[in-house]
């Protein structure tokens, strides 16, 4: 581990839903060393303590986050022992596709789905705690895709789609609750776009941690491409 630096996520509870990919142990680390409260959280007890043990310090939760009641009760379980949480990184994902539009099938879309479907549970279930954070953030990793859907990754894109349009309307929603309690908006909902993660988890990490050194309105509602020419 590097020496933490004094990051403006020192101190935040955030929570990596899916937290055991490459891009999520990537996030991981990178929060610890920025002197977060880091909360890995997977559907697989050894992946999760095999990510957190790369991660001194992190703590772990064990969920089936497309389960709404397991999502629920997870919530419960963060809120009495760490209290509300101040950052989310919905990490759920994969890939499927080719064959064109043909050969775009129903199982690979419902596969596909499972990241969407953990997107929205737990957007819904802490959504209070990062819209009253003084610091909330949230964000998820997109794809290139979306802007320039190809017909034999039609599945995947217009999922990516489905969770940008989420993400946007999270958005709207801390700014709209800003309004209404006549405050400035304290936080951000921010969609990180790549063509592939492969090689730039660590870049990822770094542009999820960045997003608590400036307040909420630079960020709220933006797209950031990352990657070559990002």
């Amino acid at each position: 581990m590097t020496d933490r630096t004094d990051e403006g996520v020192n101190g935040r509870l955030v929570l990596l839903a899916g937290g055991t990919s490459a891009v999520g142990r990537a996030s991981a680390r990178a929060l610890v060393d920025a002197g977060a409260r880091v909360m890995i959280v997977g559907s697989d007890a050894e992946r999760v303590a095999a990510a957190a043990a790369e991660a001194p310090g992190a703590f772990t939760e064990v969920c089936d986050l497309t389960d709404p009641d397991a999502v629920t009760a997870l919530r419960d379980r963060v809120h009495a022992a760490h209290a509300s949480v101040d950052g989310l990184f919905p990490l759920v994902g994969g890939w499927r596709g080719g064959g064109g539009l043909a050969g775009q099938n129903d199982d690979d879309l419902a596969f596909l789905m499972r990241s969407f479907t953990a997107l929205r549970l737990i957007t819904r279930a802490f959504d209070a705690d990062l819209r009253s954070s003084p610091a909330g953030r949230l964000a998820i990793v997109s794809s290139t895709a979306v802007a320039r859907p190809l017909a034999g990754g039609a599945n995947y894109a217009a999922v990516k789609a489905a969770s940008e349009a989420w993400v946007r309307a999270v958005a709207q929603g801390y700014a709209k609750a800003a309004r209404d309690d006549a405050r400035e908006v304290s936080s951000a909902a921010v969609i990180l776009r790549v063509r592939s993660l492969e090689g730039l988890e660590s870049a990822v990490a770094s542009a999820f941690v960045a997003l608590w050194d400036d307040a909420a309105d630079a960020w709220n509602d933006v797209v950031i491409e990352i990657g070559a020419g990002g």
